[in-house]
């Protein structure tokens, strides 16, 4: 089945509207994911953009027509062990675990209870959509967040030109866990993203997996809402995320034969608008040596 048979064919489980901003990656992401995921799950969103428009409820009234918890910011992996034991236990194991979280609660605040789920081999999908940023409180930076990036805790201005640091590599840290599944996807890539989740279901069953996602914020980067699905596919073509899972131990990364350069990534993308030459080169640098880390981990 295609993937648009699969989204004719499958209920939307999150309310149809939500208070996020024009153009957000994180709510596409998260409804597509509640979309094939079904009814026959138990969701945790922790604080962060996905909670703050409202998925998990207003008030009295669920933003779901499942079972939705928010989490701390930094729990929400080990909440859901003790979610996914509880099924287990009971024989429920037809109920999807699932987790969905931004880069602030995964890769910063909630990285131990990641980690440990991971190793534990937690039966469970966790998925970070991933904007680079604490966006719900402002934009501050993470430490998914690009090199020069322009943000309300790193400002470029006299005394600092934007954070000063690479960004970290998470989905690969994920991958170094030999969890189940781990893959790297796009909302600019629709039947990639659609295959990965519901891999990632799978293989949520038997242990571990792991689904890092692309989220183009156009209120943080400051780009139009209408770019966001362009600025995701300039991200892959650039290789700044490229896209790629492990499975059954082996590596497979969509292979870029022609990529662009950073430098056209980041046009009109007003985060990146004081990067220097030097970090342009040195971001460069970075995301070549990273690909062909990718590469040669997937043989190629």
């Amino acid at each position: 089945m295609n993937y648009l048979d699969v989204l004719k064919s499958t209920k939307n489980v999150m309310t149809p509207g939500s208070s996020a901003c024009q153009g957000c990656g994180g709510e596409l992401i998260t409804r597509r994911v509640m979309q094939i995921a079904g009814e026959n799950s138990v969701y945790a969103i922790p604080p962060g953009c996905m909670a703050g428009a409202g998925v998990d409820g207003w008030n009295f009234s669920n933003g779901c027509s499942a079972p939705i918890h928010i989490t701390l910011l930094d729990n929400t992996a080990s909440f859901m062990s003790g979610v996914s034991e509880m099924y287990q236990r009971r024989g429920r194991t037809d109920v999807n675990i699932v987790a969905i979280a931004g880069d602030g609660a995964t890769a910063d605040c909630g990285f131990q209870s990641l980690s440990g789920a991971a190793e534990r081999g937690t039966k469970m999908l966790y998925i970070c959509y991933d904007n680079e940023g604490y966006m719900n409180t402002g934009y501050q930076r993470s430490s998914t967040t690009s090199l020069g990036s322009s943000t309300s805790t790193t400002p470029a201005g006299a005394a600092i030109n934007g954070k000063e640091q690479q960004q970290k590599y998470l989905p690969l840290i994920m991958a170094m866990h030999e969890v189940e599944y781990c893959a790297a996807a796009s909302p600019s890539n629709m039947p990639d993203l659609v295959r990965k989740i519901q891999k990632g279901l799978e293989a949520g069953k038997r242990g571990f997996a792991y689904l890092h996602v692309f989220s183009p914020c156009p209120t943080g980067w400051k780009f139009a809402p209408d770019q966001s699905i362009e600025v995701g596919k300039k991200a892959v073509a650039s290789n700044m995320f490229p896209i790629w899972e492990k499975e059954n131990g082996q590596f497979k990364v969509t292979v870029n034969r022609n990529p662009i350069s950073v430098a056209e990534f980041v046009k009109g993308i007003g985060k990146f608008s004081k990067l220097t030459a030097d970090e342009i080169d040195a971001i460069q640098e970075m995301v070549d040596r990273r690909y062909q880390t990718l590469l040669h981990l997937a043989g190629e």
